[in-house]
């Protein structure tokens, strides 16, 4: 078997080489953003969103760390942190995953088929079980307000500056740009 290295550089391309917008952080090939549409006939669908990856040194045999950048009404992902509570890559990961697998099966059964009985938000995952059509209005409401194109271009990295420019709120193509700042 080849290195964890070239494993995580084969899997990086891969997934660069796919439809997904991929954005390096600080030049690296451990840390990137992906940019995450909705899955179709979902709550999510015509949603985007900006995804964090942190690929560990012993990736693949360690899971990467995923996590949403802008906001995501989920019972599973932390609507603060964005971390997401999944255990295909918190507990059951295998080498045997790929990014790909990330973005084209786990993350869209994840937002296809919550886990309301496995809460990051309480909140979200109450709403779902107590009112399902208010739970589906605020998810709604949710992709709205914060999952739109022209959202994802405001969201932050974790690395962003305070000498960044944000002033004409204009997107621009520089890769040494980093974009807005986040909600409170």
């Amino acid at each position: 078997m080849s290195s964890p290295s070239k494993r995580r550089d084969m899997d990086v391309m891969k997934l660069m080489m796919s439809d997904y917008i991929v954005e390096p952080i600080n030049d690296g090939i451990n840390e990137f953003n992906v940019e995450f549409h909705g899955p179709k006939e979902s709550l999510y669908e015509g949603g985007v969103w900006k995804v964090h990856v942190e690929l560990p040194d012993a990736y693949p045999y360690k899971s990467p760390s995923i996590g949403f950048l802008n906001k995501i009404f989920h019972p599973n992902v932390d609507e603060l942190s964005g971390s997401v509570c999944l255990d295909v890559i918190n507990q059951s990961w295998s080498p045997m995953f790929d990014l790909l697998n990330v973005f084209e099966v786990f993350l869209p059964q994840l937002l296809r088929y919550p886990n309301p009985s496995d809460p990051l938000n309480g909140d979200a995952a109450s709403l779902m079980l107590k009112d399902q059509q208010q739970y589906e209005q605020k998810v709604k409401e949710y992709c709205e307000l914060y999952a739109k194109r022209e959202n994802i271009t405001n969201v932050p990295t974790e690395e962003s500056s305070d000498d960044e420019d944000t002033s004409d709120g204009q997107s621009t193509t520089s890769d040494d740009d980093v974009a807005g700042h986040a909600d409170p």
